[in-house]
């Protein structure tokens, strides 16, 4: 699997994660953010790459900090 496929997903699982726990639809964090819920279902399964005002609003949306959904492991790059 390609490494940044790979980033995309782990992001996508933290986005996911962080929704359900505050038992949220894409529509309703789509309301607390300037991004639309189509999207937000597409980057909770890695398959929209995304510009770095995505992930303020998404953070802002989900009443977290950016950091928090990237806290996950990262694989090594083989040389």
């Amino acid at each position: 699997m390609e490494l940044n496929k790979t980033y995309l997903e782990k992001f996508g699982e933290n986005v996911l994660k962080r929704r359900t726990e505050l038992k949220l639809s894409y529509r309703q964090v789509a309301q607390k953010c300037d991004v639309d819920f189509s999207a937000i279902s597409k980057i909770e399964k890695g398959q929209k790459s995304f510009e770095f005002q995505t992930i303020i609003e998404l953070a802002k949306g989900l009443d977290i900090h950016p950091k928090a959904l990237f806290d996950f492991p990262v694989e090594h790059m083989e040389k």
